[in-house]
């Protein structure tokens, strides 16, 4: 098949998540041609079989914002005629999918039918998608998509509850390719942020209040009052000066390190002792099922598509929502000696594989064959 996937190119879930299917698409035979206005940062070459497409968008006097959507959905028709695509896989509602409606409508005019799929992945829904102003739109394109896919049965619920939605959402969830993650600690890595031998624990996200980072340097404090530890805070985001101010106040910045954005994440990860997720609300969590193909067990809020993700007493443990100090003892109840470690890095691994990428791949791959075969009806 020739796929057509418009993402987000940055280091956030939905575009990775895309990125990574697109790679893995092109691993199997199939070509894809990416669509947006940056390179995604996970973006790498498969035999020839992967191209990027950049969406450029010209400022106009008239507007007061740049027309992206209308832009996209310009682009769309160019590949998708040129390149000959079979169909179109969108990540992320907001404004992917109504663009994709507009070109496969464009398309049709010039007697094209190419179906497109839509991917809901979190806060398209569950943040941005619930304000007013985009309800219309949003109902609309997933009603006309050919086919809509939702990261996690949560996700799928909040749709249906937030959304008049009457179609089918089929779950697939987020995946990982778990053979890309190391298996075992880096020494060197070790000495450098663990130098005495402190547990290490550490954080990703992209800073925004839904993350309720400051949770997480709070439940460090606590768990650093009862044994030697360090927090490694990876990714950027509009929290990242208050909670650098908070380390300051709390007189822990020696042993909080803020190393920013990184391309491969999983380099630092799979080095460390536990992941920590605060957050307010998480569609999926992916970046803690990529600790978790680290063999690093999670403590994280009990909130949305996460429990489908860690599993309580299996590849980590789970607390309400803003209850640090339940979330401490949980961390001092994984790292409390080396066989409650071992245990739980050992589920953390096994729960990872269940979202393996040979084992998400051929359910998109279906998805993809009953919509064609559907169009053609």
């Amino acid at each position: 098949m020739r796929i057509g996937i418009v993402c987000y190119p940055t280091f956030g879930g939905s575009g990775v998540v895309a990125t990574e299917l697109g790679i893995a698409l092109a691993q199997k035979g199939h070509t894809v041609h990416f669509i947006t206005y940056d390179r995604p940062v996970r973006l790498r070459d498969v035999e020839g079989r992967v191209f990027y497409h950049e969406v450029r968008v010209s400022d106009y006097p008239l507007f007061d914002y740049p027309p992206y959507e209308l832009v996209l959905t310009s682009k769309l028709v160019d590949v998708a005629e040129h390149e000959g695509l079979d169909l179109i896989h969108v990540h992320y509602a907001i404004p992917h999918a109504s663009a994709a409606w507009m070109a496969q409508r464009i398309l049709h005019s010039r007697g094209l039918d190419i179906p497109f799929i839509t991917t809901l992945h979190g806060t398209d829904i569950t943040l941005v998608g619930r304000d007013p102003s985009f309800e219309p739109v949003i109902t609309f394109s997933i009603e006309r998509s050919n086919g809509v896919t939702a990261v996690s049965e949560s996700l799928k619920q909040d749709t249906y509850a937030h959304f008049p939605v009457k179609r089918d959402i089929r779950v697939i969830p987020n995946f990982v390719c778990v053979d890309q993650y190391p298996s075992a600690p880096d020494p060197a890595l070790r000495q450098r942020y663990a130098p005495n031998g402190e547990k290490l624990l550490v954080h990703i996200s992209n800073f925004r209040p839904v993350k309720r980072v400051e949770d997480v340097v709070h439940v460090f404090r606590k768990v650093r009052e009862h044994m030697p530890a360090r927090l490694l805070m990876i990714g950027d985001g509009p929290e990242r000066q208050r909670v650098e101010n908070l380390c300051r106040q709390m007189k822990t910045c020696n042993d909080i390190l803020f190393l920013g954005k990184i391309t491969r994440p999983e380099d630092v990860l799979g080095s460390c002792d536990l992941f920590v997720l605060t957050s307010e609300s998480e569609s999926f969590g992916l970046a803690a099922l990529e600790a978790m193909a680290c063999s690093v067990p999670v403590v994280s809020t009990d909130t949305g598509g996460t429990p489908e993700v860690n599993i309580h007493g299996v590849s980590g443990l789970l607390s309400p929502v803003g209850d640090t100090d339940a979330m401490a003892a949980n961390a001092l109840e994984i790292l409390k000696d080396g066989t409650s470690i071992a245990r739980y890095r050992k589920g953390a691994w096994e729960q990872a594989q269940r979202f393996d990428v040979h084992n998400v791949l051929p359910r998109y791959e279906a998805l993809y064959a009953e919509v064609l075969e559907a169009i053609k009806a």
